[in-house]
């Protein structure tokens, strides 16, 4: 059986396709060794001391783990001095990373959430790293937050690592989307799956169901019809499955269909939602969309969503296409 390791995979789309050009090849092979890294850290745990929780906060006001503050500063050392960036910006950070001066530069902005789902870390459930690659635009010699402020349609690449009983590499540079394997042996990530497919249809659902007494009368139609089952309008069971990391979450989705939701809610009624657009939905909205998914907002798609902030929150609803739709075809009919 043929092989195929990360680097041999991105030079093909480079040199046969045409779909990368070679500094993003570089980019995306840093980002790849950083999650190596962060694979190694957290599989190490309580042995290195690094579980548990730190006295700081994010910009979001939430206390980060230790593993929070090490997985961000293994992906910003691992990637400023490669001259494949223009800079970088991070989830749990305020402002943007400027790279500094002694290093070249590159073309390209880096998003990324370091450690998703970190809430589960000291109960050793999955949790990931999600990143997202924009172009910097023409001209712009020391980029600001403003410069990052694109709608997602313009990613050139979008992935996700998963930190789980495998640690997985899930990838799209816009010509579908692929996995690779890390072989610790090897040290490298292998290709195991090409070109995922997300079935339209699905009887699999993900969604906090705790909130339930906050959420706006769509989606209270919409998981109340899920809910009924085959006695209700849409004639089917359907199971519900939520492990609050939205790598893990997605994952499955990609693996075998369904939908995940973090609609807005009463909680917070000035906030449009919770996730991330520029480090979450994004990223995981290009990679749903490639796998031939769909991704909204409840009202319209998320990758036409122009930010207007460098940590703005967004509802989501993502994964199999026709379940999308109908959620999101219930907030259109109750405007």
């Amino acid at each position: 059986m043929r092989r195929v390791t990360l680097t041999r995979f991105l030079i093909e789309e480079q040199r046969a396709k045409g779909a990368i050009e070679g500094d993003l090849r570089l980019l995306v092979e840093v980002v790849a060794r950083a999650c190596k890294s962060i694979s190694n850290a957290i599989s190490r745990g309580s042995l290195t001391g690094s579980l548990g929780a730190t006295d700081s906060e994010n910009v979001q006001g939430e206390v980060q783990k230790k593993l929070d503050v090490i997985s961000n500063e293994i992906l910003l050392e691992a990637n400023e001095w490669g001259g494949h960036l223009a800079a970088m910006a991070s989830e749990e950070m305020d402002l943007p990373y400027a790279i500094p001066h002694r290093y070249p530069k590159g073309e390209y902005l880096l998003l990324f959430d370091p450690l998703d789902g970190s809430s589960n870390i000291d109960v050793n459930v999955a949790v990931g790293t999600i990143f997202s690659v924009l172009r910097c635009p023409e001209g712009v010699d020391e980029p600001d937050e403003r410069h990052f402020l694109q709608p997602g349609a313009r990613q050139v690449c979008a992935g996700y690592a998963v930190y789980g009983p495998t640690t997985l590499l899930v990838l799209t540079v816009g010509d579908g989307v692929h996995t690779f394997t890390l072989d610790r042996e090897l040290g490298s990530f292998v290709l195991t799956q090409e070109n995922l497919q997300i079935p339209a249809d699905t009887k699999e659902y993900s969604i906090n169901a705790s909130n339930q007494r906050h959420w706006e009368a769509p989606v209270q139609r919409y998981v109340g019809e899920l809910l009924a089952g085959k006695t209700g309008p849409l004639g089917k069971d359907y199971n519900m499955r939520w492990v609050a990391s939205m790598v893990a979450d997605v994952h499955r989705i990609l693996s075998r269909g369904g939908i995940f939701m973090y609609p807005r809610d009463a909680r917070e009624p000035g906030k449009p939602g919770k996730l991330r657009l520029m480090y979450e939905a994004n990223p995981m909205a290009f990679i749903v969309e490639q796998a031939g998914g769909a991704a909204t907002n409840g009202h319209q798609r998320i990758l036409d969503l122009v930010p207007t902030t460098l940590h703005e929150r967004v509802a989501v609803f993502l994964g199999s296409r026709n379940e999308v739709e109908r959620v999101t075809g219930y907030h259109a009919a109750a405007r």
